[in-house]
């Protein structure tokens, strides 16, 4: 068996960037972790978050990630929830499983979530994360890590997170370089990331639109960050770990051609089909990944409006064909689309 705990130690006392795969909701499951492994994997997988209360059981989909992972590197598995009990009973849960870390999400913008005052919602109350942590930190034997954004309204309360991070030696910081209110729709605030890493003894992972390998390099040099968390930027463009380390060892890099992202989109379309599901949604789960690959297609918004009204796999693949089934080059870096600020992808460029 692949000892994940030593090579997870490994890349917390190299040299090199650690490049870890973001936890996303609904996206990052066993299928899609599959699918980037073969394009140039990440070097540690974050789960879904395993939602946390009373009465939770750890989901069965998210252990899949775990107890069957296909990538051949250290999984982390992220819990999200504000009560102390029921979190310590599930951090203490999956510690039975091949995980190298148990991370805690304070970073979730979804307004679900924060107005349940978890994810980013407990933001609000560092007093409490400060208990939560604590608590945390007896219980879990592994490493310890979190990912966070920089505050909920304001990031007046970051310089209030920075010691109570380091005063419970986690081993991992994620710093999405956001609020939680700015979701996605802001540019990032990478001097807030710079500030974690000088603050806290850790390692710190710097999150937030790295999407191409020369982003990433600018990223870790100007943050100090000992890594990148990359999730939309992959979902767009499968190579881009691939990229990263290429191009910090001055080696060509892959620039795929349109059929070669027409191909990935097959290979995702065919990853991530359930059994028995219906073609209608099928063709609509696929619509979430289509919403952050379109935005490297083309500049005028186009195949995005024509993917999001596909009702059918032969309408689906003969739009993605239309776009890509040619040999030009495309580096799926994103375009500057005239969204509304509601969209999900708004922000992508900044």
């Amino acid at each position: 068996m692949t000892n994940y705990a030593a090579q997870f130690q490994q890349m917390l006392d190299g040299k090199e960037p650690i490049l870890a795969l973001a936890p996303m909701q609904d996206v990052t499951d066993l299928p899609f972790m599959k699918v980037i492994s073969s394009y140039g994997s990440a070097d540690v997988y974050y789960t879904e978050y395993f939602r946390v209360h009373g009465s939770s059981n750890l989901e069965k989909w998210i252990l899949e990630s775990i107890t069957k992972n296909p990538t051949g590197q250290p999984v982390i598995a992220q819990m999200i929830g504000n009560d102390i009990p029921s979190l310590v009973r599930s951090a203490k849960e999956l510690q039975q499983y091949p995980i190298v870390a148990v991370d805690l999400n304070l970073g979730c913008p979804a307004p679900i979530v924060y107005r349940k005052c978890a994810g980013g919602g407990l933001l609000r109350e560092p007093k409490r994360v400060d208990s939560i942590l604590g608590a945390l930190r007896d219980a879990i034997s592994v490493k310890f890590t979190v990912k966070t954004r920089i505050g909920f309204d304001s990031t007046g309360v970051f310089d209030e997170l920075l010691p109570i991070f380091a005063k419970h030696s986690i081993d991992l910081l994620t710093v999405h370089g956001r609020t939680v209110q700015e979701m996605y729709r802001s540019e990032v605030h990478y001097d807030f990331i710079a500030r974690a890493a000088q603050a806290v003894s850790c390692p710190v992972l710097a999150n937030g639109n790295v999407y191409s390998a020369k982003k990433a390099e600018e990223v870790l040099q100007f943050t100090g960050a000992r890594g990148l968390m990359i999730g939309r930027g992959v979902i767009r463009n499968p190579w881009l770990f691939h990229q990263i380390r290429h191009h910090r060892r001055g080696e060509p890099i892959f620039i795929p051609k349109g059929h070669d992202v027409l191909q990935y989109i097959r290979t995702l379309y065919d990853a991530v089909r359930p059994p028995d599901i219906r073609e209608l949604a099928q063709v609509q789960k696929m619509k979430k990944y289509l919403n952050y690959v379109g935005l490297g297609v083309e500049p005028t918004g186009q195949f995005l409006h024509q993917i999001r009204r596909a009702t059918s796999e032969v309408e689906f693949f003969k739009i993605c064909e239309d776009y890509l089934n040619h040999d030009r080059l495309m580096p799926l870096e994103p375009f500057s689309l005239g969204l509304k600020e509601t969209d999900v992808m708004a922000g992508e460029h900044l």
